[in-house]
């Protein structure tokens, strides 16, 4: 076997490794498939050179994002009539470069440990691994956290961690027992340390599922969330304008007995000023004299020309949240003009945003303040705490249409749950297409619309005050005690080097 993993089978081994991992996440949910392709992973970088492991760690990543992030190529061509040449190798470049953050993480781990001195591999493994995740999450780009550890193990033991350390803390504790399977097949006595960390690790998480970091703080407001389900292709044909403002408008007429009424991002297919007078006016009267507020989203432009993607609250406390984490690709063009190239040549017209302001007040809806995200945004896990101590609940509004039929919307929703999971709070959750769902404080999903399908759900959710562990620290915390561990073991490993040159 050290044969194989060490020939060119050991390339294709971590493609296979690579696509096990991404299986571990929504919809094919099998988090028991993290653990053996990050231990596979791991004992494939065994005796390797440096640019070899860079190699194999390029495979390893396309493995991951070759099948997980599948849906661009589908983004591409849902709504267009281009041919699927150019599509196919703008997938096929958009998944390599996310693999060269696997590469340069079996690049480094097999340069530190190829050292003569004696090593513990698990923080380092585990640090690196949660180290490049996070820069591939939060920096490059303005940050792609697809895909991470922690988000297949939301229906596992080891969600209870979840709400303590956040998800790269809790990807962190997945990668340790997953490098410590790998170890025991490397090194055989390790197995008694498996046996004990283990069985401690799943109770551990376990037994804080049970603990109820935050708690209610008001009546139960009833909500509903309209799933318009309109084709991306024809949600901005302006001949299809009055029809689509009608639809929305009679799905909410018919639930003026909620407390909040909730629509997808850009529900409304038009700027602010065209539609204010004539439609929003109107709607915002009839929603007082319902008692009801409504949270609509559409573009916005301001006196200067700026042009925001908007969430608008409808009601007796009115209010606009202007979008703060652009979208590469889909709200702005980085790579210019390459990019903006490539796209005209497939007749993939996109907007060109402007990012809110990072210290916007919150918006207020039933009386209660609430944490606002759009889309993506909901991808980040400190944005989502943002002034949560405030907030009783979180609503987040997407439109992926862009990805309709593709595995985007269940990997979306996993997301979403983990942010709900997080902050202790119930999120609302309204999508153009799906998922539309109400999720619990526990991350759990109480209730969610049919798919591509026109859907009102309606659902009871309850006010929540209080913090979790991980609302105190945020991911910055985490991160800086996961690179002071990263750090010692570096140094562990250059103090023992220069011992052995020194007696030698």
């Amino acid at each position: 076997m050290e044969k194989v993993f060490k020939s060119a089978w050991g390339e294709v081994i971590a493609l296979i490794a690579g696509i096990l991992f991404s299986l571990a996440f929504a919809p094919f949910d099998l988090p028991i498939l993290i653990f053996i392709a990050l231990a596979l992973f791991r004992v494939l970088l065994v005796g390797l050179s440096n640019k070899r492991a860079l190699l194999r760690g390029f495979f390893f990543g396309l493995g991951i994002f070759g099948l997980g992030v599948s849906w661009v190529f589908v983004s591409m061509v849902v709504n267009t009539e281009t041919s699927y040449a150019i599509p196919l190798l703008m997938t096929l470049f958009y998944c390599s470069f996310w693999a060269i953050f696997p590469a340069l993480f079996g690049y480094f781990f097999v340069k530190l440990t190829s050292s003569q001195a004696k090593t513990n591999p698990l923080f380092l493994f585990a640090g690196l691994w949660t180290l490049i995740e996070y820069i591939r999450g939060e920096w490059i780009l303005s940050g792609f956290p697809w895909l991470q550890v922690a988000y297949s193990q939301l229906d596992s033991p080891f969600a209870g961690f979840i709400p303590v350390f956040g998800s790269y803390g809790t990807g962190f504790i997945v990668v340790i027992l997953a490098t410590l399977f790998a170890e025991t097949c490397i090194n055989k006595t390790k197995i008694m340390t498996l046996l004990v960390i283990f069985p401690l690790l799943i109770l551990g998480g376990q037994t804080l599922k049970y603990i109820d970091w935050t708690h209610v703080s008001g009546d139960p407001l009833k909500v509903t969330l309209i799933q318009g389900n309109i084709a991306q292709k024809d949600k901005w044909a302006l001949e299809n304008r009055n029809t689509t403002l009608k639809q929305y408008y009679d799905d909410s007429a018919n639930h003026w007995d909620s407390d909040v009424i909730i629509w997808p991002e850009t529900a409304i297919p038009a700027y602010y000023a065209e539609v204010k007078e004539d439609y929003l006016v109107p709607l915002q009267q009839e929603a007082i004299q319902n008692n009801t507020d409504i949270i609509t989203s559409l573009p916005y432009k301001d006196k200067e020309e700026k042009l925001y993607n908007a969430v608008l609250v409808l009601g007796k406390t009115p209010g606009m949240y202007k979008k703060i984490h652009l979208l590469p690709f889909g709200e702005y063009l980085p790579w210019q003009p390459i990019s903006g190239y490539i796209l005209g040549l497939m007749d993939i017209r996109l907007g060109k945003f402007n990012p809110g302001a990072m210290d916007q007040p919150l918006l207020k809806v039933a009386g209660y303040p609430i944490v606002t995200s759009i889309c993506y945004e909901d991808a980040f896990g400190e944005q989502s705490i943002r002034n949560i101590e405030q907030a009783r609940f979180l609503v987040n509004v997407t439109n992926d249409g862009w990805f309709d039929g593709s595995i985007e919307p269940y990997q979306h929703m996993q997301i979403a749950r983990m942010r709900a999971l997080e902050a202790g709070r119930y999120l609302l959750r309204a999508t153009n297409t799906g998922v539309t769902a109400v999720v619990s404080e526990k991350g759990k999903i109480i209730k969610q619309a049919p798919l591509r399908k026109r859907h009102s759900l309606t659902s009871s959710i309850k006010p929540m005050s209080g913090l979790t562990p991980y609302s105190r620290i945020g991911d910055k915390t985490i991160i800086l005690f996961i690179f002071l561990i990263l750090i010692w073991q570096i140094v562990r490993i250059n103090l023992r080097d220069c011992e052995k040159t020194a007696i030698s």
